[in-house]
């Protein structure tokens, strides 16, 4: 496969859009008379071809694709886009120096980290668990932030109701929706009365808060929060702030669109203040 491709119209949802799921696509917008286009081209040409098939160039002429500059606002040239998964996903506008350049293709092209963390995930779906562990493993050994990696490795071990390993992964990783949900998740599952749910909320307060994570971990969501709206109302600082903080993580897990987080984080308000 050409590293280096002309590109026009016709072509562009092809060879740009359809191609950037399979590898990362660098477009750069260009013309005949543009000088620092000439200084900027042969180097992103050379790097492409040096970095065998790790992503791909394609060449745009704005004079004989106006539309395509204009879909993509180009506002001057050259102007450098790059494409992921159909979209585009970084951009830098002028002739920068090959450093730059470089920094720029490292954006946006998957490392070897990235591209283990990838397998270990395709080996979790296809029920590999040993191997996908090991793999994410091996990632996170290297780099105990990377992402992917950790979000995987923290998806197996809570599904194994290791609460605190995961835990530990999460803690590592930036604190996107998806990490603070398996924060979440893991913290609501850590608790003894789990697996033997008494038929009534027990009297005293500690087992109480046990009672509505474990309902929780069972998906009986409103059952939690009444009971965890109960400890909050006892105005006691050693049971009320727990039930306070397992509320926020119930918040969370269920996100701020559904309606039990509406009802209950206004309720929550409400008694607190």
């Amino acid at each position: 496969m050409n590293a280096v491709k002309n590109v026009d119209a016709a072509a562009f949802e092809h060879e740009v859009l359809r191609r950037s799921f399979e590898v990362p696509v660098v477009v750069d917008f260009w013309a005949e008379w543009c000088g620092p286009c000439k200084v900027l081209g042969p180097t992103l040409e050379r790097l492409a071809t040096e970095g065998g098939g790790a992503w791909e160039l394609a060449k745009i002429d704005v004079d004989a694709n106006q539309q395509l500059a204009m879909q993509f606002q180009v506002q001057g040239i050259p102007t450098v886009v790059a494409f992921k998964d159909g979209r585009p996903v970084d951009r830098f506008t002028g002739a920068v120096p090959e450093p730059q350049i470089r920094q720029f293709i490292e954006r946006v092209v998957p490392s070897e980290l990235d591209m283990l963390a990838a397998e270990g995930e395709m080996l979790w779906e296809q029920g590999e668990d040993d191997r996908a562990e090991a793999a994410f493993r091996t990632v996170l050994a290297t780099d105990p932030s990377h992402q992917i990696a950790g979000l995987g490795l923290a998806g197996m071990l809570l599904e194994r109701d290791d609460g605190p390993g995961c835990l530990d992964v999460l803690s590592r990783l930036a604190p996107t929706e998806d990490v603070r949900r398996l924060q979440a998740t893991a913290r609501l599952t850590a608790s003894d009365l789990e697996s033997d749910l008494p038929a009534e909320p027990p009297d005293a307060p500690e087992a109480r808060l046990d009672y509505a994570k474990a309902v929780a971990a069972n998906g009986r969501y409103q059952e939690a929060f009444e009971v965890l709206l109960d400890l909050v109302a006892l105005r006691d600082e050693q049971y009320s702030d727990g039930a306070r903080l397992v509320m926020l993580d119930l918040f969370e897990l269920l996100g701020p669109e559904d309606p039990l987080t509406t009802t209950y984080r206004r309720r929550l308000a409400s008694a607190l203040f």
